[in-house]
């Protein structure tokens, strides 16, 4: 069907009538090409006034508000409105967007101005607080931001002559702000006697500290610094709306419809009235003014541009109109000529020439007009008025013939028939009259079938029937010209004029499939195209094939409206489309261009958006795209969700222990000595990941699987591991130089990790911008950047200066699934995302990107991307895709493909000299550099196998989903989990494997070898090679999954339970088939041989029963009954002769053997009994193994080593924890290691206890740990982590510390009622209510008591009339005291010891020892908590205060970090922080040029700064009890400490993350975690020693993160060391 495609045609924009003067002011300006750049609509217009001619910048998805010019004036920014509004910056020129700032305001973008060199943008939100932000628009960075005011800001402007400083304005206040740091800080202007408090509309700055600003009552008012010196008055006579600053002077624009123009010390040049002019008229209002020269350009409120020449200044030039301030709702177009009109709620009727771009007549009228029509020889133009009447006018001189008035409601649609005799006029009140034209519009009948008003008419060719449309969307017909009602049966073969319904066959497409909304204004039939156009109530215009008879057809759009478009007409000969906005009341023109152009017209690629305008839904995505390939499919229904994400186990933890805070006193067991270190992983993960496998510098090779990065070195047969995710790893990509490597992983908010092969250490870890998980990664070829695209429902792509951790750029990547990422290696600037039925080319805007989609024209259809390369040049791109294509991309543009495998392409490469790719078919090709020809093919075979393979080959051409090349070889990962090398020429070595797609659940360990057989759910046994060779042994493949299976004793017999309830019994060298059984229905799921001769064997089933075998007459010989759930684990006694049993239900269960007769033992003997194996879970003797959380997660594994001192368990959350045993007691403590991502479904340990092997389920890798005995272990720092819950019982108390821990900072400026006050304070006295407080406008909620500078109204009110002396400032001379009582480390020499600097309540003091003088940094406006000196020789005397403050809101009362020069006390940066309550510590860098600090707040937030230029590099909770101290290590910009309740932190700065390891006191003896108070650093950096004073009088020192021996002495709040 033809509908389901979209049409081939296009509309181009090619006119936009009108400029939004309304509700916006100053947005009309000359660039420098002296074109004329405003906005309407959703819309940027420029306009070249020479050659008559616009240009569109069409980057914003809602109406534009806001508009600046960059002072080279080529460069636009313009702000919109919106729920996530965003500002673009573009260049005048080429309508190019250069870039994009979003994600901080909210509402809308009210103001925006560029500073004078034009590097940084200011911009004032809508929200509540309007806030005002700063920005690096290059690099679409937020530098600063404030809340402005509490009511609306209009103007902001930066000072031109002073660096740092700003000036905004709006209701009833002026604020002359200043940046310092990452501060923006306001001082209120004060308007004292000089002039009225009131409104200011606009300002301007000028020298020597002065502003121009322009008032609501016509005044202007001049500041010098922040107070009025004087006012113009009268300037204007009504509101100054627009004030435009050029070399010559001012120019003012007012509401009074007059220019003034005013020399450079506003001295009045002349008054240019436009009232008074030819083109004036009465009201006319003027909201924006832009002077250049002689020529003044003039936006006026209804939507008129100006141009005036100074020296014939009564005669303006109009250059542009547009309808007022009003709903635009009618639209007829002239049958003959290239004429439209509309008509508006403005009264207005106007008449467009399509052809001049002009409007030719207009004609104002007595009620708003709803809706027109143009008779068939264009004579006559009727008009609908909303009050019901309508009106016929000559179109040649706009001369009434009738008006008429027969209903009361508006009339909202009407038409005259084909043959020019009737006119049909329908009303809201749900009737369609009929008039006869020749019989002077007599009436003639009427239509009332409907029940609800009319929206549409159309009439039939032939003038006898009439259909309509109402607001219920019913259609119904009528005969002409009586207007009864007929059937659908007597119109069937009636051919319609004109298709202008929304309703009824011909139109169903134009309906989204599932949905009755009615938010379709207008369509319009061309039936000559076989297109159809329409528009609706989200801004858009499209493009449907005509007819389109099926629900949800494809179709092309359009933006530009910002909401409603009202109306939609073709014009006469089919040349343009003509469409109008309700609101933005614009009159839009498009160009269609039909399909035989468009052949010719390549040039129209994909208009430029930001991501969402160029609709994923629509843009011919054909339907009859070939159905997914079977992988494909499966990998796109994978969600990665989790119940429970590792992130949220503190908070739960912290939940459930509230709960449990009564339950338990006992004292726990200690964790245990021994310790496991991961050794080696089978497996890799191909299932759903592509191209993530890759050779390092060294030649080893480096890939994921689980939540474990893995270098492998193929000489020695040994892997090393990087160890720092906690979930899954989806992605992998490695940096040019192939010594760093990138990987993204599964999370609530998932973290991207960049670490180093060599040394495994993390160098960087970016989060927060994506959510659930990142599934493709790319560095760029400089390896300074990278992309990134998270698994969100947008798919959002974020681009990464990945060292510093910055993100660049964010953008929604598209709605359907991304599987890849590409940046281009010739411009670090550009990228490509592909996935599902798309692939887009993005480049970076400032913060945002900009996406075009690949534009397939007719060569092929968009079909789903599995991998994309660059080629040679910056313009080649090559794709592969799901039908075993390659796509050659020129730019945007799809130039070519060629067939290159049967099935799906999943990996490129590119080479010097060619490409590599791999697909489906399990072929590997080389091709040659333009994929002219296909130079090499490798099948990957068994039979090609080479004989060093560990381990061999499942099946023949496994699918490959990873290609990469070096060192002479082709190295190949499959999608069953294998990694092969492939040499050139020709054999191939298979080196790493892991169990195929499926849960692996079933392992068992041999009894005196070092092997374990492992059964999945991919319907494989496997036995493998613990011992150095790391190797598959054997394989076998079944009919059915399975998921246990267990050794006989002697080793010789293997049994395997299957997924369908029967089980096998295998020879455990061949694994050929013993005997095999099938009793049961559902899973089997436990296995045992009885211990000794192993004569018996039980088996557990799903359906909650044991069946005993006897294995020597292989009969069944008893069946143990009464679980009430399926069986999870079983075990046998040491004689074989009882069983203990798990089930679902958390039940533990004995029966007898071989009877299976329950038995009921108490809880005591069970520990007395001595059992052959344990894997229980349940029971007393594992009773600690339950994690706080155990509802939470499920423990599904457990095993005992044979000496019985210590349990491994595995959970849900993908631990494997090591307890002693027995675990009695609640929540034992544990060592735990990460490397699984989700549930560890088994453990083992092998028959010496010497390795313990673990299976992940669902991450299909099987991992053997090496177990390290307490005492032998390698002195390195421990990878487990201790538990988790803190010890209650831990010694060491002192009262200052204690007392110090509970104090709380009360804000000064919050606490009002802390001493009870008697009297009335004088502002508080009765006085007359100013005009403000009569108005009710008494704003500002901070309370009478304040530290905050004074209002400025209080100024005024209190003046009453006699003169006062004036007051002498008080200085500050001496201040007693210092702070000591809750702060540390806060006294420090300055100059070699001449000075000393400290602080007490809001004061820095620096005291000269000798002569004792003092002298005071004074800028903090509450307590001083914490103060440092920055000890680099290149930072002299420079120092950190931090102090209390109220929320962090980053207002003025926020705490705040001052960095000052303790000689000149001059403020060199100011940090607001987001640490609510206060700051507690600072602490500068070893090259000084960093600051950490330690908030108040209840997670202790540690938080670091660059301090010099305000910038927050990193920020992570702390700790959950308080922290005194935390220092930066003397010799370090990356590792520091933290101390306090009861802890010690070692911190590394990665990128922008914070990485924290808690100091261990496992070594030594009896040692408790103490409250720590200070600490100081040892002189010798190998040993990374680290002292901390404790309570209990001793310091301990902590070489390589472990303590030594504490030496007692008194309490230590400060550390020192000579």
């Amino acid at each position: 069907m033809a509908a389901r495609s979209a049409p081939n045609c296009h509309l181009r924009l090619e006119w936009v009538y009108g400029y939004r003067g309304h509700q916006c002011r100053n947005n009309l300006y000359y660039t420098a090409a002296k074109e004329i750049v405003y906005f309407v609509a959703g819309v940027g217009v420029v306009y070249s006034p020479r050659e008559h001619r616009q240009k569109f910048y069409r980057g914003h998805s809602d109406d534009i508000i806001s508009l600046a010019l960059h002072p080279e004036r080529v460069l636009v920014a313009t702000g919109q409105v919106g729920k996530e509004p965003y500002i673009c910056v573009w260049d005048s020129y080429t309508v190019q967007t250069i870039s994009v700032l979003k994600d901080v305001h909210t509402h809308g973008i009210a103001c925006l101005a560029f500073d004078l060199d034009g590097q940084r943008l200011v911009s004032v939100g809508l929200d509540s607080k309007n806030a005002v932000c700063v920005w690096d628009w290059k690099r679409g960075k937020m530098l600063s931001m404030a809340p402005g005011h509490t009511d609306r800001i209009f103007d902001i402007s930066w000072d031109l002559y002073q660096p740092n400083k700003l000036v905004s304005c709006g209701v009833k206040h002026i604020k002359f702000w200043s940046l310092c740091g990452n501060a923006l800080t306001p001082k209120r202007g004060v308007f004292g006697k000089t002039g009225d408090l009131q409104t200011i509309l606009c300002l301007a700055c000028a020298r020597d500290e002065l502003t121009y600003s322009g008032a609501l009552n016509g005044d202007i008012y001049v500041w010098k610094g922040i107070n009025l010196i004087r006012t113009i008055q009268g300037a204007h006579t009504a509101g100054i709306f627009s004030m435009n600053a050029c070399e010559e002077g001012f120019a003012t624009g007012g509401r009074d419809g007059c220019i003034r123009l005013w020399d450079l010390t506003f001295k009045p040049i002349t008054v240019i009235d436009l009232r008074e002019t030819d083109q004036g008229y009465k009201g006319l209002s003027v909201r924006s003014v832009c002077w250049r020269g002689d020529h003044i350009l003039v936006g006026t409120q209804d939507s008129e541009i100006f141009e005036i020449v100074v020296h014939e200044r009564n005669k303006p030039f109009l250059i542009m109109q547009g309808h007022c301030e009003g709903e635009l709702w009618a639209l007829a177009i002239h049958p003959t000529k290239p004429l439209a009109v509309t008509g508006s709620d403005d009264r207005s009727v106007r008449i467009w020439s399509l052809v001049d771009h002009a409007l030719i007549a207009r004609c104002n009228m007595e009620e708003p007009i709803r809706c027109a029509a143009v008779n068939v020889d264009g004579i006559h133009l009727a008009l609908g008025m909303k009050d019901g009447s309508f009106t016929v006018l000559r179109v040649r001189d706009m001369t009434e013939v009738v008006h008429i008035k027969d209903r009361k409601e508006a009339i909202h649609e009407l038409k005259y028939s084909p043959d020019g005799t009737y006119l049909a006029v329908g009303c809201n009140d749900s009737s369609v009259d009929i008039y006869g034209v020749a019989q002077r519009y007599k009436k003639l009948g009427e239509c009332v079938g409907s029940l609800s008003f009319i929206t549409h008419l159309d009439w039939s060719s032939d003038s006898r029937y009439l259909q309509t449309n109402d607001g219920n969307g019913k259609r119904l017909f009528y005969r002409m010209p009586g207007g009864k009602e007929v059937t659908n049966e007597e119109i069937k073969g009636v051919h319609w004029a004109s298709w202008t319904c929304v309703s009824g066959l011909e139109v169903n497409g134009i309906w989204p499939k599932y949905s009755d909304i009615n938010d379709i204004n207008s369509v319009d039939g061309n039936y000559i195209g076989q297109v159809l156009v329409t528009a609706d109530d989200y801004g858009i215009i499209k493009l449907f094939r005509y007819p389109c008879l099926r629900k949800g057809a494809k179709f092309k759009k359009y933006i530009g409206h910002s909401a409603h478009v009202t109306n939609v007409r073709w014009s006469h000969d089919y040349q343009w489309v003509i469409s109008i906005g309700g609101a933005d009341h614009s009159v839009f023109q498009w160009k269609f261009i039909p399909e035989r152009k468009l052949k010719d017209a390549l040039h129209i690629a994909p208009q430029e958006s930001l991501a969402d305008s160029n609709s994923d839904e629509s843009d011919s995505d054909l339907s009859d795209v070939p159905e997914l390939d079977s992988e494909i499919e499966q990998e796109t229904q994978l969600t990665y969700r989790r119940q429970v994400y590792k992130e949220d186990l503190p908070q739960l933890k912290e939940q459930y222990k509230e709960k449990q805070k009564s339950g338990t006193s006992k004292r726990r067991e200690r964790a245990p000595g021994n310790s496991i270190r991961l050794h080696f992983v089978h497996g890799y993960r191909g299932y759903d990941c592509r191209s993530n496998l890759f050779y390092t510098q060294t030649g080893e090779i480096v890939y994921h699987v689980a939540a474990v990065g893995v270098i492998y070195n193929r000489q020695q047969n040994t892997q090393r591991f990087y160890l720092g995710h906690d979930d899954d790893i989806l992605c992998l990509a490695i940096h040019p130089l192939k010594d760093y490597v990138a990987t993204g992983q599964v999370g609530r908010d998932p973290s991207i990790h960049i670490w180093d092969t060599e040394t495994i250490k993390p160098l960087s870890v970016l989060k927060g911008c994506h959510q659930y998980g990142v599934c493709a990664v790319d560095f760029s070829a400089d390896g300074k950047r990278l992309a990134s695209v998270g698994i969100d429902d947008s798919h959002t792509v974020v681009l990464w200066d990945w060292k510093k951790g910055e993100k660049l750029s964010v953008a929604r990547g598209s709605k359907d699934k991304i599987f890849v990422v590409k940046m281009n290696p010739y411009v670090p600037d550009k990228l490509i995302t592909a996935g599902i039925k798309h692939v887009k080319f993005w480049r970076r805007a400032g913060g945002g990107l900009i996406g075009r989609k690949g534009y397939v024209g007719t060569l092929g259809k968009n079909d789903t991307m599995m991998c994309a390369v660059y080629g040679w040049t910056e313009e080649m791109a090559f794709s592969g895709t799901s039908t075993g294509d390659v796509c050659i991309w020129r730019d945007v543009f799809l130039v070519k493909t060629v067939k290159a495998h049967d099935g799906p392409v999943f990996s490129m490469h590119a080479l010097e000299k060619g490409f590599v790719t791999g697909g489906k078919d399990g072929v590997v090709a080389l091709w040659d550099d333009s994929f002219e020809r296909c130079l090499k093919t490798y099948a990957i075979k068994r039979a090609a196998l080479a004989p060093g393979s560990k381990g061999l080959l499942l099946e023949d051409n496994p699918s490959i989903r990873a290609i990469s090349l070096g060192h002479g070889h082709i190295l190949v990962g499959t999608k069953n989990g294998e990694i092969l090398e492939v040499d050139k020429s020709g054999p191939i070595t298979l080196l790493v494997q892991g169990h195929m797609e499926g849960e692996v659940w079933g392992l068992a360990t041999h009894p005196y070898l070092p092997i374990c057989a492992t059964v999945s759910d991919d319907k494989t046994l496997r036995i493998w090679d613990l011992s150095p060779s790391h190797c598959m042994l054997a394989v076998r493949k079944l009919k059915k999954g399975g998921r246990c299976c267990c050794f006989s004793p002697d080793g010789k017999a293997l049994a395997v339970g299957l997924n369908d309830g029967s089980f096998l019994m295998a020879n455990a060298d061949t694994l050929e088939d013993l005997v095999s059984f099938h009793h049961r229905k559902d899973i089997i799921s436990d296995i045992r041989f009885s211990p000794g001769s192993g004569k018996y064997l039980a088996v557990a089933s799903h359906d909650s029963f044991i069946d005993i075998y006897n294995v020597m007459s292989s009969k069944r010989v008893g069946i143990c009954k009464g679980a009430t759930s399926y069986i999870t684990h079983v075990d046998w006694d040491i004689r074989g002769k009882l069983l203990q049993v798990n089930t679902g239900a958390k039940e533990q269960l004995f029966f007898e053997a071989p009877r299976g007769k329950k038995q009921t033992i108490p809880s005591v003997e069970v520990e007395k009994i001595c059992w052959a194996s344990w894997t229980s879970v349940l029971g007393l003797c594992c009773e600690g193994i339950w994690p706080v959380i155990g509802e939470v997660t499920d423990i599904t594994a457990s095993c005992l080593t044979s000496d019985k001192m210590i349990l491994a368990t595995g959970d849900d959350l993908g631990f494997v924890k090591l307890f002693r045993y027995p675990a009695k007691g609640k929540f034992g403590k544990f060592k735990r290691y990460v490397a699984h991502s989700t549930h560890v479904t088994n453990v083992r340990w092998t028959y010496d206890d010497s390795m313990l092997v673990t299976l992940g389920g669902a991450d299909m890798s099987l991992m053997v740990w090496t177990n390290e005995i307490e005492g032998y272990r390698e002195k390195r720092p421990c990878d487990s982590e201790e538990s988790d819950t803190d010890s209650e019982e831990d010694g060491g108390y002192d009262s200052d510390v204690t007392r110090e821990n509970e104090i709380s900072y009360t804000i000064r400026a919050l606490s009002t009622n802390i001493r009870p006050m008697f009297g009335v304070k004088p502002h508080l006295q009765q006085k007359e209510p100013s005009v403000d407080e009569r108005q009710g406008v008494v704003r500002g909620s901070r309370p009478p008591v304040s530290r905050a500078p004074p209002r400025p109204e209080k100024l005024q009110t209190n003046n009453v009339g006699k003169k006062k002396r004036p007051i002498e400032d008080l200085v500050l001379e001496l201040v007693f005291g210092y702070r000591g009582r809750d702060c540390r480390n806060n006294v420090h020499y300055l100059n070699d010891g001449d000075d000393i600097i400290y602080h007490t309540a809001s004061v820095g003091i620096l005291h000269n020892v000798a002569t004792g003088t003092q002298s005071f940094y004074q800028e903090h406006n509450d307590d001083i908590l914490c103060l440092t000196v920055n000890q680099h020789p290149k930072f002299i005397n420079i120092v950190a205060t931090g102090q209390v403050g109220d929320l962090a809101d980053m207002s003025a009362t926020a705490p705040s970090i001052h960095i000052w020069d303790a000689v000149n006390k001059q403020t060199l940066s100011i940090l607001r922080c987001y640490h609510s309550k206060g700051v507690c510590s600072v602490s500068f860098s070893a090259t000084g040029k960093l600051l950490l600090s330690v908030g108040l707040d209840p997670e202790h937030t540690v938080t670091i700064w660059r301090w010099q230029e305000g910038t927050k590099i990193a920020s992570r909770a702390g700790h959950n009890q308080r922290i005194f101290v935390a220092e930066f290590r003397p010799d370090s910009d990356s590792q520091f400490v933290s101390v306090g309740v009861k802890h010690v932190k070692f911190w590394t700065l990665a990128g922008r993350a914070l990485l924290s390891k808690k100091g261990l006191l496992s070594t030594v003896e009896d040692a408790r975690t103490q409250t720590m108070l200070a600490v100081a650093f040892g002189a010798v950096p190998s040993v990374e020693m680290c002292v901390c004073g404790e309570i209990t009088y001793c310091v301990g020192s902590w070489p390589e993160l472990t303590t030594g021996p504490c030496s007692p002495c008194t309490p230590r709040f400060g550390t020192a060391w000579s």
